[in-house]
């Protein structure tokens, strides 16, 4: 999760991200989709638990603004302990490749407008805007928060500090 990105992208995520609508608050992706929830027992959470340890919270940018065809977004920087993440996770879980496996590389995003091209494009302008007048944002990656949305809105399950 990324609060510090709220100032910045939450009224542009209500408009343009129905997963805002949800419940699920700014964030950059860590591995998605996951088991269901009620498969996530003590043994699971605790893999989760002993795979992020192993990594260090970390300082990282947001000031680029990015695009894939019905997405607009913004890039964390750098982009490798994102990467790093996920293909911790990964190694723990390999049964659940990021997005399904669909794409051939990780690149980490923390999405603002989401299924539609056009309003993709007219987010990414405004986004871009908004970005000229704080220059940056300066974010600290602490913990990993599994959410889960078993009744419809998308709700905490278990944070994860890292190290």
């Amino acid at each position: 999760m990324v609060p510090e990105a709220e100032p910045l992208v939450n009224a542009m995520r209500w408009k343009f991200d129905e997963t805002a609508r949800l419940g699920v608050p700014a964030h950059v992706t860590v591995l998605f989709p996951f088991m269901d929830p009620e498969r996530i027992d003590a043994v699971v959470l605790e893999k989760c638990a002993r795979t992020l340890t192993e990594h260090k919270k970390f300082v990282f940018q947001l000031h680029r603004v990015g695009r894939f065809p019905v997405t607009a977004y913004l890039e964390p920087d750098p982009p490798e302990p994102f990467i790093a993440l996920t293909m911790g996770l990964v190694g723990a879980f390999p049964e659940y490749p990021p997005f399904d496996g669909e794409f051939t590389s990780i690149i980490p995003h923390l999405t603002v407008a989401h299924g539609n091209a056009s309003e993709a494009q007219t987010a990414a302008r405004q986004l871009a805007l908004n970005l000229q007048s704080v220059e940056r944002v300066s974010c600290v990656c602490a913990a990993v928060t599994l959410i889960e949305n078993s009744s419809g809105q998308w709700k905490p399950m278990r944070v994860f500090p890292l190290a």
